[in-house]
């Protein structure tokens, strides 16, 4: 094992990483503690907090609720068989079951209430238990306005209806609320942990965008992405969607939003003078980043990038601040949409907003705030009414149109950073490009 953690050093300390990158049997054993935290100390309030006293999450191999699988120990890579869990709590006795209707444990927290020699039938084994504690509500996680918490299929439905006796039928509501408050909270020590993945993700950006990588004049976008994919995969971690390099530049008139991820040249040789812009995740301990950044491509003599180049990434910053002081506990994210693009236009700024939660999933469950092609507000059955609730992580992703007058033309400041909302206000979790990187380099830069 230390000769493990050793090399792993070795390879961060190669790559100038200023995070160490776990090896795997640390990796799960880090999940499985956060997992036993948020069991035994996040569950029980939201479970208050919601209103539902017995919350059932059932699926079967390959098929898995999105919740239930960040349910599952890091040794279970999906569920077995048919898997149901079992959590009901009883808040006044201060007490939370936490039971698994399968052949054995659910990792440490989870213990099995199935014998299957004794009632060979899971769900009359189910229907037992919940006789047995008389729930108040019995939460099922379906759902028409979020996606993350409609992971109940339409068999298994089916099924627990029809051996559900009447006298619960009626107690059977949605846990949408449940199910969303469970993936959008942190608690402190995931957060803790979340600084360290937008780090590696900054650094991982920082590489890519250095000379290191990029020969103007040589170097293609396809082969600047395939870089910062394999680096993924060589540091041992994954992405949760595929890189994506583009290029604004003088001799180019500006398209449409969709261009930056999809219809854009593949291997476009990049050239000095370019505005290089990237959108690049990763995922690891079970968390996802999303972040997107800009580089300047030096010209021959020059030592920086050109002021009008510098002013605009100042007017994206002006639009995230914006943004960022609206968040306020109990907003929906279509009011802080309307405030936010509203303040910024009086400013006289050209913004677009559309910023995602962020955490357990890439395009996680939260507050929708704006989406690129709904900038007047996102409809109800897109999660309207759904309040921003502290303890949770926003993609703080927006731009904002600028002309410039040396170019002829206009660019578009696209700007993406992991945020942090908590009881004290909004936070970026790990700083934000306020200085364009340079191609290449000239000095250390201090822009995150």
């Amino acid at each position: 094992m230390q000769k493990i953690i050793f090399l792993c050093s070795l390879i961060c300390i190669q790559f100038s990483f200023s995070q160490q990158i776990l090896p795997e049997e640390e990796r799960a054993r880090v999940v499985d503690e956060i997992l036993e935290e948020r069991f035994n100390t996040l569950l029980p309030n939201l479970m208050d907090d919601t209103g539902i006293d017995m919350w059932i999450l059932i699926s079967r191999e390959y098929n898995e609720d999105p919740v239930l699988k960040t349910m599952l120990p890091a040794t279970w890579l999906n569920a077995r068989r048919r898997t149901i869990l079992l959590f009901y709590r009883d808040k006044a006795a201060g007490s939370i079951d936490k039971l698994a209707v399968a052949r054995y444990n659910v990792g440490k927290s989870i213990q099995s209430a199935w014998d299957k020699e004794k009632e060979p039938n899971q769900w009359k084994r189910l229907m037992q238990l919940i006789e047995e504690r008389n729930p108040k509500q019995i939460g099922l996680n379906f759902s028409k306005d979020h996606n993350i918490a409609d992971g109940l299929d339409k068999t298994d439905f089916d099924e627990f209806m029809a051996n559900l006796p009447k006298k619960y039928q009626s107690k059977v509501v949605s846990a949408e609320q449940l199910a969303v408050r469970w993936i959008e909270t942190r608690t402190e020590r995931e957060m803790i942990i979340y600084n360290q993945l937008v780090d590696i993700t900054h650094d991982i950006i920082a590489q890519a965008f250095s000379e290191k990588v990029i020969t103007p004049g040589v170097t293609t976008t396809t082969e600047v992405e395939w870089w910062m994919r394999q680096k993924v995969t060589d540091l041992g971690l994954e992405t949760w969607f595929h890189p994506t390099v583009d290029v604004q530049r003088t001799s180019e008139k500006l398209v449409g939003h969709l261009y930056s991820f999809s219809g854009r040249p593949d291997d476009l040789t990049i050239q000095p003078g370019d505005l290089l812009h990237c959108d690049f995740g990763i995922s690891y301990l079970r968390l996802n980043t999303d972040c997107q950044e800009l580089a300047y491509v030096l010209r021959p003599n020059e030592e920086g990038a050109p002021k009008f180049l510098v002013d605009a990434l100042k007017d994206g910053n002006s639009v995230q601040d914006f943004l960022t002081t609206n968040m306020i506990k109990g907003r929906t994210g279509n009011e802080i949409l309307a405030k936010s693009l509203q303040q910024a236009k009086e400013a006289g700024l050209r913004p677009a907003i559309y910023t995602h939660p962020l955490g357990s999933y890439g395009h996680s469950a939260g507050t929708t705030i704006g989406m690129w092609d709904s900038q007047g507000g996102v409809m109800k059955d897109d999660g309207e009414n759904y309040p921003l609730n502290p303890n949770t992580v926003y993609a703080i992703e927006l731009n904002t149109t600028v002309h410039i007058t040396e170019w002829n033309r206009d660019i578009r400041i696209m700007l993406e950073e992991a945020g942090f909302f908590g009881t004290d206000g909004f936070r970026y979790v790990n700083g934000r490009q306020t200085e364009l990187l340079l191609v290449p380099r000239v000095k250390k830069q201090l822009g995150h």
